[in-house]
Protein backbone atom coordinates (compact mmCIF):
# COMPACT_ATOMS: atom_id res chain seq x y z
CA UNK A 1 0.00 0.00 0.00
CA UNK A 2 2.79 2.41 0.97
CA UNK A 3 4.65 1.53 -2.22
CA UNK A 4 1.60 2.46 -4.37
CA UNK A 5 1.22 5.80 -2.60
CA UNK A 6 4.88 6.64 -3.17
CA UNK A 7 4.60 5.70 -6.85
CA UNK A 8 1.51 7.88 -7.24
CA UNK A 9 3.25 10.82 -5.54
CA UNK A 10 6.29 10.47 -7.84
CA UNK A 11 3.96 10.48 -10.85
CA UNK A 12 2.24 13.69 -9.71
CA UNK A 13 5.56 15.40 -9.07
CA UNK A 14 6.76 14.39 -12.54
CA UNK A 15 3.66 15.88 -14.17
CA UNK A 16 3.95 19.06 -12.09
CA UNK A 17 7.64 19.40 -12.91
CA UNK A 18 6.90 18.98 -16.60
CA UNK A 19 4.32 21.77 -16.44
CA UNK A 20 6.74 24.10 -14.64
CA UNK A 21 9.55 23.44 -17.13
CA UNK A 22 7.14 23.93 -20.04
CA UNK A 23 5.97 27.25 -18.63
CA UNK A 24 9.53 28.46 -18.12
CA UNK A 25 10.49 27.50 -21.68
CA UNK A 26 7.43 29.33 -23.05
CA UNK A 27 8.28 32.50 -21.12
CA UNK A 28 11.89 32.38 -22.30
CA UNK A 29 10.73 32.01 -25.89
CA UNK A 30 8.18 34.82 -25.44
CA UNK A 31 10.72 37.23 -23.95
CA UNK A 32 13.10 36.39 -26.75
CA UNK A 33 10.42 37.20 -29.29
CA UNK A 34 9.68 40.56 -27.63
CA UNK A 35 13.39 41.36 -27.51
CA UNK A 36 13.63 40.66 -31.22
CA UNK A 37 10.62 42.83 -31.97
CA UNK A 38 11.65 45.79 -29.80
CA UNK A 39 14.24 47.34 -32.17
CA UNK A 40 11.64 47.44 -34.98
CA UNK A 41 9.37 49.87 -33.10
CA UNK A 42 11.12 51.24 -29.98
CA UNK A 43 9.03 53.40 -27.65
CA UNK A 44 11.18 56.46 -28.33
CA UNK A 45 10.54 56.30 -32.06
CA UNK A 46 6.81 56.46 -31.52
CA UNK A 47 7.24 59.91 -30.05
CA UNK A 48 9.96 61.15 -32.36
CA UNK A 49 8.73 63.95 -34.64
CA UNK A 50 10.85 62.70 -37.54
CA UNK A 51 8.73 59.52 -37.67
CA UNK A 52 5.18 60.92 -37.38
CA UNK A 53 3.42 57.82 -38.63
CA UNK A 54 4.31 56.06 -35.36
CA UNK A 55 2.98 58.71 -32.95
CA UNK A 56 -0.76 58.27 -32.38
CA UNK A 57 -1.48 55.04 -30.50
CA UNK A 58 0.86 55.42 -27.56
CA UNK A 59 0.17 59.13 -27.22
CA UNK A 60 -3.59 58.68 -27.32
CA UNK A 61 -3.27 56.14 -24.52
CA UNK A 62 -1.66 58.83 -22.39
CA UNK A 63 -4.09 61.55 -23.42
CA UNK A 64 -7.25 59.54 -22.86
CA UNK A 65 -5.95 57.66 -19.84
CA UNK A 66 -3.28 59.02 -17.56
CA UNK A 67 -3.68 62.65 -18.64
CA UNK A 68 -7.39 62.37 -17.91
CA UNK A 69 -6.55 61.14 -14.42
CA UNK A 70 -4.17 64.06 -13.99
CA UNK A 71 -6.90 66.55 -14.84
CA UNK A 72 -9.12 64.91 -12.21
CA UNK A 73 -6.24 65.01 -9.71
CA UNK A 74 -6.11 61.21 -9.41
CA UNK A 75 -2.65 60.49 -10.82
CA UNK A 76 0.18 59.96 -8.35
CA UNK A 77 3.54 61.74 -8.30
CA UNK A 78 5.13 58.39 -9.12
CA UNK A 79 3.03 58.07 -12.28
CA UNK A 80 4.01 61.60 -13.29
CA UNK A 81 7.70 60.84 -12.73
CA UNK A 82 7.67 57.47 -14.48
CA UNK A 83 5.99 58.81 -17.60
CA UNK A 84 8.13 61.95 -17.78
CA UNK A 85 5.09 64.22 -17.66
CA UNK A 86 5.59 67.95 -17.28
CA UNK A 87 3.62 71.19 -17.17
CA UNK A 88 4.87 73.20 -20.10
CA UNK A 89 4.32 76.82 -21.03
CA UNK A 90 2.26 77.13 -24.22
CA UNK A 91 4.11 77.10 -27.53
CA UNK A 92 0.95 78.35 -29.23
CA UNK A 93 -1.94 80.49 -28.00
CA UNK A 94 -5.35 81.12 -29.52
CA UNK A 95 -5.49 84.85 -28.77
CA UNK A 96 -8.93 85.56 -30.27
CA UNK A 97 -11.32 86.64 -31.36
CA UNK A 98 -14.31 86.45 -29.05
CA UNK A 99 -17.24 84.67 -30.76
CA UNK A 100 -14.99 83.75 -33.65
CA UNK A 101 -14.89 80.05 -32.76
CA UNK A 102 -12.01 79.90 -30.27
CA UNK A 103 -13.51 77.03 -28.25
CA UNK A 104 -14.32 74.99 -31.34
CA UNK A 105 -10.79 75.50 -32.67
CA UNK A 106 -9.17 74.48 -29.38
CA UNK A 107 -11.30 71.34 -29.03
CA UNK A 108 -10.67 70.32 -32.64
CA UNK A 109 -6.91 70.81 -32.33
CA UNK A 110 -7.03 68.60 -29.24
CA UNK A 111 -7.87 65.74 -31.62
CA UNK A 112 -4.19 65.79 -32.58
CA UNK A 113 -2.12 63.41 -30.42
CA UNK A 114 0.73 65.92 -30.17
CA UNK A 115 -1.51 68.68 -28.79
CA UNK A 116 -2.61 69.11 -25.17
CA UNK A 117 -5.08 71.87 -24.32
CA UNK A 118 -5.68 73.92 -21.22
CA UNK A 119 -9.30 73.18 -20.39
CA UNK A 120 -10.18 76.59 -18.98
CA UNK A 121 -9.41 80.12 -20.13
CA UNK A 122 -6.47 81.18 -17.97
CA UNK A 123 -6.74 84.97 -18.47
CA UNK A 124 -3.13 85.39 -17.38
CA UNK A 125 -1.95 88.11 -19.72
CA UNK A 126 -5.14 90.21 -19.78
CA UNK A 127 -5.83 90.14 -16.03
CA UNK A 128 -3.52 92.30 -13.92
CA UNK A 129 -4.16 90.31 -10.75
CA UNK A 130 -3.34 87.00 -12.44
CA UNK A 131 -0.32 88.45 -14.23
CA UNK A 132 1.09 89.70 -10.93
CA UNK A 133 1.11 86.09 -9.68
CA UNK A 134 3.98 85.36 -12.02
CA UNK A 135 4.96 82.90 -14.72
CA UNK A 136 5.19 79.94 -12.34
CA UNK A 137 1.52 80.42 -11.43
CA UNK A 138 0.71 80.45 -15.13
CA UNK A 139 2.72 77.27 -15.74
CA UNK A 140 0.89 75.63 -12.84
CA UNK A 141 -2.39 76.21 -14.68
CA UNK A 142 -1.18 74.21 -17.68
CA UNK A 143 -2.10 70.54 -18.21
CA UNK A 144 0.46 67.77 -17.79
CA UNK A 145 1.94 66.63 -21.08
CA UNK A 146 4.73 64.64 -22.65
CA UNK A 147 7.87 66.60 -23.60
CA UNK A 148 7.22 66.36 -27.36
CA UNK A 149 3.64 67.61 -27.09
CA UNK A 150 2.53 71.20 -27.67
CA UNK A 151 0.47 72.88 -24.98
CA UNK A 152 -2.15 75.33 -26.27
CA UNK A 153 -4.39 77.68 -24.34
CA UNK A 154 -7.08 80.10 -25.51
CA UNK A 155 -8.25 83.36 -24.01
CA UNK A 156 -10.01 85.50 -26.64
CA UNK A 157 -9.72 88.66 -24.53
CA UNK A 158 -5.98 88.61 -25.29
CA UNK A 159 -6.54 89.94 -28.82
CA UNK A 160 -8.16 93.22 -27.78
CA UNK A 161 -6.30 93.94 -24.50
CA UNK A 162 -3.55 96.52 -24.98
CA UNK A 163 -1.01 95.13 -22.50
CA UNK A 164 -1.11 91.54 -23.74
CA UNK A 165 1.22 91.62 -26.81
CA UNK A 166 4.14 92.93 -24.79
CA UNK A 167 3.50 90.52 -21.93
CA UNK A 168 3.41 87.48 -24.21
CA UNK A 169 6.51 88.72 -26.05
CA UNK A 170 8.40 88.85 -22.75
CA UNK A 171 7.43 85.23 -22.06
CA UNK A 172 8.27 83.86 -25.52
CA UNK A 173 9.12 86.06 -28.47
CA UNK A 174 8.88 83.12 -30.92
CA UNK A 175 5.48 81.81 -29.80
CA UNK A 176 2.93 80.94 -32.49
CA UNK A 177 -0.29 82.94 -32.38
CA UNK A 178 -3.66 81.80 -33.70
CA UNK A 179 -6.46 84.22 -34.57
CA UNK A 180 -9.85 82.89 -35.64
CA UNK A 181 -12.19 85.39 -37.28
CA UNK A 182 -15.72 85.46 -38.66
CA UNK A 183 -17.48 87.97 -40.88
CA UNK A 184 -17.35 91.07 -38.63
CA UNK A 185 -21.07 91.92 -38.57
CA UNK A 186 -22.03 88.30 -37.89
CA UNK A 187 -19.44 88.17 -35.10
CA UNK A 188 -20.80 91.38 -33.54
CA UNK A 189 -24.36 89.99 -33.54
CA UNK A 190 -23.10 86.73 -32.02
CA UNK A 191 -21.32 88.74 -29.32
CA UNK A 192 -24.55 90.60 -28.58
CA UNK A 193 -26.54 87.35 -28.51
CA UNK A 194 -24.30 85.83 -25.83
CA UNK A 195 -24.67 88.90 -23.60
CA UNK A 196 -28.42 88.99 -24.24
CA UNK A 197 -28.80 85.36 -23.16
CA UNK A 198 -26.96 86.11 -19.94
CA UNK A 199 -29.25 89.04 -19.22
CA UNK A 200 -32.37 86.99 -19.91
CA UNK A 201 -31.13 84.22 -17.65
CA UNK A 202 -31.08 86.78 -14.82
CA UNK A 203 -34.49 88.19 -15.84
CA UNK A 204 -32.90 91.48 -16.84
CA UNK A 205 -33.88 93.64 -19.80
CA UNK A 206 -31.37 94.61 -22.47
CA UNK A 207 -31.17 97.03 -25.38
CA UNK A 208 -31.87 95.93 -28.92
CA UNK A 209 -28.76 95.31 -31.01
CA UNK A 210 -29.67 98.16 -33.36
CA UNK A 211 -29.76 100.66 -30.48
CA UNK A 212 -26.29 99.61 -29.33
CA UNK A 213 -24.61 99.37 -32.71
CA UNK A 214 -25.92 102.67 -34.08
CA UNK A 215 -25.41 106.05 -32.37
CA UNK A 216 -28.87 107.60 -32.03
CA UNK A 217 -27.47 111.14 -32.24
CA UNK A 218 -25.40 110.74 -35.41
CA UNK A 219 -27.12 107.70 -36.98
CA UNK A 220 -23.62 106.35 -37.61
CA UNK A 221 -21.98 103.17 -36.37
CA UNK A 222 -21.27 103.37 -32.64
CA UNK A 223 -17.55 102.61 -32.32
CA UNK A 224 -17.81 102.85 -28.53
CA UNK A 225 -19.86 99.66 -28.50
CA UNK A 226 -17.45 96.86 -27.60
CA UNK A 227 -18.99 94.31 -29.98
CA UNK A 228 -18.31 96.71 -32.86
CA UNK A 229 -14.77 97.58 -31.72
CA UNK A 230 -13.80 93.92 -31.41
CA UNK A 231 -14.78 93.31 -35.05
CA UNK A 232 -12.32 95.96 -36.30
CA UNK A 233 -9.68 93.24 -36.55
CA UNK A 234 -6.96 95.28 -38.22
CA UNK A 235 -6.85 97.87 -35.40
CA UNK A 236 -6.04 95.20 -32.85
CA UNK A 237 -3.66 93.28 -35.12
CA UNK A 238 -1.57 96.40 -35.75
CA UNK A 239 -0.86 96.59 -32.02
CA UNK A 240 0.38 92.97 -32.05
CA UNK A 241 2.60 93.61 -35.05
CA UNK A 242 4.67 96.02 -32.97
CA UNK A 243 6.03 92.96 -31.17
CA UNK A 244 5.61 89.97 -33.48
CA UNK A 245 6.26 89.51 -37.22
CA UNK A 246 3.24 88.60 -39.32
CA UNK A 247 4.77 85.14 -39.95
CA UNK A 248 4.07 84.21 -36.31
CA UNK A 249 0.33 84.64 -36.82
CA UNK A 250 -2.05 82.23 -38.46
CA UNK A 251 -5.52 83.37 -39.39
CA UNK A 252 -8.28 80.75 -39.15
CA UNK A 253 -11.55 81.16 -41.03
CA UNK A 254 -14.18 80.74 -38.31
CA UNK A 255 -17.05 80.57 -40.80
CA UNK A 256 -15.37 77.75 -42.71
CA UNK A 257 -14.55 75.94 -39.47
CA UNK A 258 -18.31 75.60 -38.99
CA UNK A 259 -19.17 74.34 -42.48
CA UNK A 260 -16.00 72.46 -43.51
CA UNK A 261 -13.53 72.23 -40.61
CA UNK A 262 -10.94 69.75 -41.90
CA UNK A 263 -9.13 72.01 -44.42
CA UNK A 264 -8.80 74.72 -41.77
CA UNK A 265 -7.40 72.26 -39.23
CA UNK A 266 -4.90 70.94 -41.76
CA UNK A 267 -3.64 74.49 -42.32
CA UNK A 268 -3.14 74.88 -38.58
CA UNK A 269 -1.28 71.56 -38.39
CA UNK A 270 1.18 72.86 -40.99
CA UNK A 271 1.55 76.21 -39.22
CA UNK A 272 2.38 74.44 -35.95
CA UNK A 273 4.81 72.08 -37.76
CA UNK A 274 2.77 69.06 -36.70
CA UNK A 275 2.46 65.87 -38.74
CA UNK A 276 -0.96 65.55 -40.36
CA UNK A 277 -3.07 63.53 -37.93
CA UNK A 278 -6.60 64.97 -37.92
CA UNK A 279 -8.75 63.32 -40.59
CA UNK A 280 -12.36 63.27 -41.71
CA UNK A 281 -12.86 60.28 -39.43
CA UNK A 282 -12.40 62.61 -36.44
CA UNK A 283 -15.20 64.96 -37.55
CA UNK A 284 -18.83 64.11 -38.11
CA UNK A 285 -21.77 66.39 -38.73
CA UNK A 286 -24.50 66.29 -36.10
CA UNK A 287 -27.73 67.24 -37.87
CA UNK A 288 -29.54 67.76 -34.56
CA UNK A 289 -26.95 70.23 -33.26
CA UNK A 290 -26.29 71.75 -36.66
CA UNK A 291 -22.50 71.61 -36.50
CA UNK A 292 -19.59 69.20 -36.44
CA UNK A 293 -18.78 67.01 -33.46
CA UNK A 294 -15.52 65.26 -32.61
CA UNK A 295 -14.65 61.57 -32.77
CA UNK A 296 -11.47 60.60 -30.90
CA UNK A 297 -11.92 56.84 -31.38
CA UNK A 298 -14.67 54.23 -31.69
CA UNK A 299 -15.62 54.78 -28.05
CA UNK A 300 -15.09 58.47 -27.28
CA UNK A 301 -17.09 61.19 -29.08
CA UNK A 302 -17.66 64.78 -28.06
CA UNK A 303 -19.87 67.68 -29.12
CA UNK A 304 -19.41 71.28 -28.07
CA UNK A 305 -21.57 72.69 -25.29
CA UNK A 306 -25.22 73.37 -26.01
CA UNK A 307 -24.56 77.11 -25.65
CA UNK A 308 -22.65 77.01 -28.95
CA UNK A 309 -24.62 77.74 -32.09
CA UNK A 310 -27.13 80.12 -30.50
CA UNK A 311 -29.89 81.42 -32.77
CA UNK A 312 -29.25 85.09 -33.54
CA UNK A 313 -32.05 87.64 -33.23
CA UNK A 314 -33.41 89.33 -36.34
CA UNK A 315 -31.51 92.54 -37.08
CA UNK A 316 -32.80 95.43 -39.18
CA UNK A 317 -31.34 94.88 -42.70
CA UNK A 318 -30.45 98.57 -42.99
CA UNK A 319 -28.32 98.30 -39.84
CA UNK A 320 -26.63 95.18 -41.19
CA UNK A 321 -25.82 97.02 -44.43
CA UNK A 322 -24.51 100.06 -42.54
CA UNK A 323 -22.22 97.85 -40.45
CA UNK A 324 -20.94 95.95 -43.47
CA UNK A 325 -20.06 99.20 -45.23
CA UNK A 326 -18.36 100.45 -42.07
CA UNK A 327 -16.22 97.31 -41.70
CA UNK A 328 -15.33 97.05 -45.41
CA UNK A 329 -12.19 99.28 -45.46
CA UNK A 330 -10.90 97.70 -42.27
CA UNK A 331 -11.44 94.25 -43.79
CA UNK A 332 -9.47 95.20 -46.90
CA UNK A 333 -6.53 96.29 -44.77
CA UNK A 334 -6.78 93.08 -42.75
CA UNK A 335 -6.58 91.04 -45.98
CA UNK A 336 -3.54 93.02 -47.07
CA UNK A 337 -1.66 92.58 -43.79
CA UNK A 338 -2.38 88.89 -43.26
CA UNK A 339 -2.31 87.73 -46.87
CA UNK A 340 -5.63 85.94 -46.39
CA UNK A 341 -8.77 87.10 -48.18
CA UNK A 342 -12.34 86.32 -47.12
CA UNK A 343 -15.59 86.71 -49.03
CA UNK A 344 -16.94 89.30 -46.62
CA UNK A 345 -19.29 92.06 -47.88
Amino acid sequence: MLFKQQALLRQKLFVLGSLVIGSVLYLVARVGTLDRLQPICPIESRFHPSEPEQIPLRTLQFKRGLLHELRKGNATKEQIRLHNLVQQLPRAIIIGVRKGGTRALLEMLNLHPAVVKASQEIHFFDNDKNYARGIDWYRGKMPFSLPHQITIEKSPAYFITEEVPERIFKMNSSIKLLIIVREPTTRAVSDYTQVLEGKERKNKTYHKFENLAIDANTCEVNTKYKAVRTSIYTKHLERWLKYFPVEQFHIVDGDRLITDPLPELQLVERFLNLPSRISQYNLYFNATRGFYCLRFNIVFNKCLAGSKGRIHPEVDPSVVTKLQKFFHPFNQKFYQITGRTFNWP
